[in-house]
């Protein structure tokens, strides 16, 4: 780079690092010092700071802000690997007004998940289903699809089961939408082996049941293999999806997928005794694949909510 080149790439470096925000200023720096972002990267995880490329590129761009104490120490690690005076990014960010959050899901009260737990039970009254539906979960394995606006756009479910009594055909699947959910738009889909019967919902608690009606009658000890999904798409910002199981079972496996138009800067998953407790079990998880998921196996559940839940930023 020619003397005057150079010198007008640090005169406008200066001027950003003045005058904010700070997503301008981070960006002439990268320029200015002809850093890529996996370079960054890799100098950082060398301060034995770990901060995805997809995180860095949000920031110097203006999707997100680093706000959280890991984010904000990569920050100044950043000043250190541009060679920026100190504080220089880390005061930006400082003096800059926190804007409102759209993109937080709100968080759900202890009073919310009784509410919703009275209306399933009302609704499953409805159907007439049984508190067990006289099924056992051999395995279930359930895929669900975060849209780019952030949204639970779908999920689906494939199911084995084993009938604990004669006669048994069909089950009741359970939707719990995101807040702002409308039931009454979500579409329930019958995948192989079975059809959709009745469907109720309850609009305020943003809850839909639905009966899948099997091909068969089962007898006593006979297992069965089915699918269904739900397309919603109608709730706000996407921050967790949980299960609930009320009686002990065989294997689960729930996977996560991200629109790479939204992909979240952590993923953790839980689990918790019951609507309320305290989280337990948290582990960190990495998104992988070419589809951008991460995912939980659970060889043996019991009662009681298996999750994952991310952060946007």
């Amino acid at each position: 780079m020619a003397r005057s080149s150079i010198g007008a790439a640090e005169a406008e470096l200066a001027r950003a690092l003045r005058t904010g925000p700070f997503h301008l200023a981070l960006r002439t720096a990268l320029t200015a010092r002809g850093l890529a972002l996996h370079r960054v990267q890799h100098r950082l995880a060398q301060r034995g700071v770990k901060v995805g490329v997809t995180s860095l590129s949000y920031w110097q761009q203006g999707v997100r802000r680093p706000r959280r104490a890991e984010s904000l120490r990569a920050v100044r690690m950043l000043e250190e690997v541009l060679d920026l005076p100190a504080q220089a990014l880390t005061r930006l960010l400082s003096d800059a007004p926190v804007p409102p959050r759209p993109d937080r899901p709100a968080a759900r009260s202890y009073r919310t998940l009784v509410e919703e737990a009275g209306a399933v039970e009302r609704l499953l009254g409805e159907l007439e289903s049984p508190a067990d539906g006289g099924l056992h979960t051999v395995c279930q394995l359930e895929r669900v699809f975060i849209g780019p606006r952030r949204e639970m756009r779908e999920r689906s479910s494939h199911h084995v089961v084993r009938a604990h009594r004669d006669g048994v055909d069909r089950y009741v699947a359970i939707h719990h939408g995101d807040p702002g959910c409308d039931p009454g738009r979500v579409t329930v889909r019958a995948g192989e082996n079975c059809r959709v019967g009745r469907v109720r919902w309850h609009t305020a608690s943003g809850v839909l049941v639905a009966e899948l009606l099997f091909d068969t009658r089962l007898r006593t000890g006979e297992t069965y293999v089915f699918g269904y999904g739900f397309d919603d798409g109608t709730g706000g910002v996407s921050g967790e999806y949980v299960r609930g199981f009320s009686f002990a079972g065989g294997q689960y496996v729930l996977q996560v997928r991200f629109d790479d138009d939204a992909l979240p800067v952590r993923c953790r998953r839980f689990a918790q005794s019951a609507a309320g407790a305290p989280r337990h079990g948290q582990q960190e998880l990495t998104l992988s694949g070419r589809h951008r998921g991460v995912h939980l196996v659970e060889q043996g559940v019991r009662p009681g909510i298996l999750g994952i839940a991310w952060d946007w930023c």
